[in-house]
């Protein structure tokens, strides 16, 4: 007798081919049968109607800290991913050095906007290796989980404070290349790193990987090719702006050094700048030509984020905003007040130095969210350009004025200004790449700001009933198999007997992505974005649902993916 048998859905299988009718059977955690399937199961899930596939892959999650206090992944579990993919951007809880642990619990919520609260209360920091923070988490799972092992860990563990404004010596470079082959040896699945501009510290400086030089990060990531089953993941300046020829040298020396793929996160397209995009994917066909092989996540769905003059956000991001949004409150409302700081942070603002950050600047397009003062009863829900209109003054003026009047605790949705018929053409265009892959969702971080969990739901509901921009085959073939190849995960991503039985049922009418809202459910009692899933009625990891019915179950049947174990070395060059 089989343990549980999927009767009677539309198996597609995530290889892109066409779906075909049939059963799938599972006995100890894999699929024993595919396709008529006579003998009966200790359980059934009657899938007439639906659609049953492979659980969806997630290769850019954040999910290091919540697996703690949330072991389901939440809520990317309700929307089919079996498989997440943390310590990227360089950015991972060890190595961890005792009286390090503030340190990296600022750093974090800095960011990767988690709660610092959550951070404080919601883990015991009693970890020193990766190996302890490995077998911390082992057996607790609800999904299936991989690691990276962080750059700005490892720095920290060897160098301190010094870790934050100087370059390695050989002494400390060795250090380092120890413990990422440790961290490596113990499971992780191999290097990430982040020279971006973007990424600080909890006390305003530039995280520890940015100091490095060129040659400590090219001799990491030959640590990487002495490994089974490794990958790494890169982000720098021009995942935002451009690769230089720099930085595009550097990506095929750490791809040539470790033997392994690089994925970078994350290529945003927009039509009113496509030369970027196309020579972002350029630096792809370049860096194969050189034995190299260079990946770009790209997400299939505009993630929606909400903004705040008050906290920190996208928006500090924008050029010369830095400096003003810093300000102590009382004089940055000073400043937000003042004519010509406003017409230079505009005029900064659209200028090509604020890169793809220039999708923020859609000022009239913002709709308000929770208010706080009289003055902006009634606001909430509206455009501001229609406030703006209906108070005869310019979009940018109007939001700073409503801003001012909550002293800057409006929550504010960006309207992103790339949602065109031709960015979403060449969106399209890009998605056929051998170079791209669907990911970036950031899950688990920047939880009070946006929820790119819901992505594999949104896109195949786009599929199904909106744009139509890919085959509901090609699209799961794109969020199950591709990223599972990209990983070398071993015998994960497709629908195969004696393959791991990590499955989504759905139905095609419904499948989407419910509407975000705020829960409470953090500990130290903050708060973060979530989305339900529409349309999933279960879904399966190793054999066992984690969702039934539509509703997350108890069941923690997920693996602690280690290198070489569960992957496969997946070599270039």
């Amino acid at each position: 007798m089989l343990d549980l048998v999927v009767r009677g859905g539309t198996i597609i299988d995530g290889s892109g081919s066409l779906g075909f009718p049939g059963d799938i059977g599972i006995r100890d955690g894999r699929i024993a049968a595919i396709g008529e399937v006579p003998d009966p199961g200790r359980a059934e899930i009657d899938a007439s109607g639906l659609v049953v596939c492979p659980g969806f892959v997630d290769p850019h999650t954040h999910y290091d800290a919540q697996l703690f206090w949330d072991p389901a992944a939440s809520p990317s579990n309700l929307h089919g991913v079996t498989t997440v993919i943390g310590g990227n951007c360089g950015f991972t809880l060890a190595p961890l050095n005792p009286g390090d642990a503030p340190y990296l619990q600022r750093m974090m919520a800095k960011v990767e906007g988690m709660p610092l609260s959550a951070l404080e209360t919601g883990l015991d920091w009693s970890w020193r290796t990766f190996s302890d923070y490995l077998a911390r988490l082992d057996g607790t799972l609800g999904v299936n989980a991989g690691f990276l092992v962080g750059h700005c860990a490892i720095r920290r563990a060897v160098m301190g404070a010094d870790a934050t404004g100087n370059e390695a010596d050989l002494d400390q470079l060795e250090a380092m290349k120890g413990l990422l082959a440790d961290g490596i040896a113990a499971g992780g699945l191999g290097f990430s790193t982040s020279l971006s501009y973007t990424h600080n510290d909890g006390d305003g400086a530039p995280v520890a990987s940015r100091f490095a030089s060129d040659e400590e990060v090219i001799a990491l990531c030959s640590v990487v090719s002495e490994h089974e089953g490794t990958t790494l993941e890169y982000v720098t300046d021009g995942c935002m702006q451009g690769f230089t020829d720099e930085e595009l040298d550097l990506m095929v020396a750490m791809s040539r050094s470790a033997r392994r793929p690089l994925n970078w996160n994350v290529l945003t397209i927009d039509s009113a700048d496509p030369d970027r995009y196309r020579a972002q994917l350029g630096a792809s066909v370049r860096a194969a030509e050189h034995g190299a092989r260079v990946v770009a996540l790209t997400m299939p769905v505009l993630v929606g984020m909400n903004m705040s003059f008050l906290s920190y956000c996208a928006l500090n991001m924008l050029p010369d905003w830095g400096e003003v949004l810093g300000l102590p409150v009382s004089e940055r409302m000073a400043k937000l007040a003042d004519p010509q700081t406003r017409a230079h942070l505009a005029e900064r603002a659209a200028s090509p130095d604020a890169g793809v950050f220039t999708r923020l600047t859609g000022w009239g397009g913002y709709r308000i969210g929770d208010t706080f003062s009289s003055a902006n009863q009634g606001l909430t829900g509206r455009t501001v350009a229609d406030i703006a209109a209906e108070r005869g003054s310019e979009p940018f003026n109007t939001l700073l004025d409503i801003v001012l009047a909550d002293e800057l605790r409006t929550v504010l949705w960006p309207a992103p200004t790339d949602d065109d018929d031709e960015s979403w053409r060449l969106r399209a265009e890009a998605w056929q790449s051998e170079h791209t892959l669907l990911g970036g969702s950031d899950a688990g971080a920047h939880l009070d700001r946006m929820c790119g969990a819901p992505y594999t739901t949104a896109f195949l509901g786009d599929c199904l009933r909106g744009r139509g921009l890919a085959s509901l085959e090609t699209a799961i073939h794109m969020l199950t198999d591709a990223p599972a190849r990209l990983f070398g995960l071993r015998e994960r991503g497709r629908i195969e007997r004696g393959w791991h039985a990590d499955l989504v049922v759905f139905d095609p009418d419904t499948i989407d992505s419910g509407a975000m809202r705020m829960v409470d459910d953090l500990p130290g009692g903050s708060a973060r974005l979530f989305a339900d899933a529409v349309g999933v009625h279960h879904v399966l990891v190793n054999g066992q649902p984690i969702v039934s019915g539509g509703q997350a179950t108890d069941a923690r049947p997920g693996t602690l993916l280690r290198s070489g174990r569960d992957t496969e070395t997946v070599l270039v060059g």
